[in-house]
């Protein structure tokens, strides 16, 4: 899916991740718009791949446990850049504070708690 839509890690750091999705044919609504669905996997992996980021993967597996999407503008082309922010990291739950925008305008905001399963 990453690869299919053209998410791009841009920066990783301890507690947050940044990257870039295109707003083109392959992430667009039958009306023309970034599909909301589309935002919310460029949401979900920056929030997986930052859990993944912060455990031992040989001990802990992440698994996305619950994702809040609220959906604020619309956009038609260009860019659109994630940032996950760590809001908490427990043992066996982390949860993501996610904002995605492009160079004028918030477009959506997400909360995501993620689960770390043994391996």
């Amino acid at each position: 899916m990453v690869e299919h839509l053209g998410i791009e890690y841009i920066e990783v750091g301890a507690d947050y991740i940044i990257g870039r999705m295109p707003v083109d044919n392959r992430t667009h609504q039958p009306m023309g718009f970034l599909h909301g669905g589309a935002s919310v996997v460029l949401a979900e992996t920056l929030g997986s791949i930052g859990s993944a980021s912060c455990v031992n993967l040989e001990q802990c597996a992440p698994f996305g446990l619950e994702i809040n999407a609220n959906h604020i503008k619309s956009v038609r082309s260009g860019y659109v850049y994630g940032k996950a922010s760590l809001v908490h990291f427990g043992k066996n739950t982390h949860i993501w504070d996610i904002r995605i925008e492009n160079e004028k305008k918030r477009i959506s905001l997400y909360q995501q708690t993620n689960c770390c399963h043994s391996t």
